[in-house]
């Protein structure tokens, strides 16, 4: 009969210690973003957008207007 060669039980692996270092931004870029939803939340008026509306309601009326014609051109 083989005899089984077992470890004794002091002979447990150990855990090894890596070390990681965060870049600079992987910290500041979801501190940033909690700050600004912070502000938000604490004074609403200040999340208005401060593009006026007109430029984006005419740029959709020109794809509303374009998109006839392409699609008239491809079928």
């Amino acid at each position: 009969m083989a005899a089984i060669h077992t470890q004794p039980r002091s002979a447990r692996p150990r855990a090894s210690r890596v070390a990681t270092r965060l870049p600079w931004w992987a910290v500041a870029l979801p501190a940033i973003a909690f700050a600004g939803l912070l502000a938000l939340v604490a004074d609403p008026a200040h999340a208005a957008s401060a593009v006026p509306a007109q430029p984006l309601e005419e740029l959709l009326g020109r794809l509303a207007d374009l998109l006839p014609r392409l699609l008239s051109h491809l079928f």
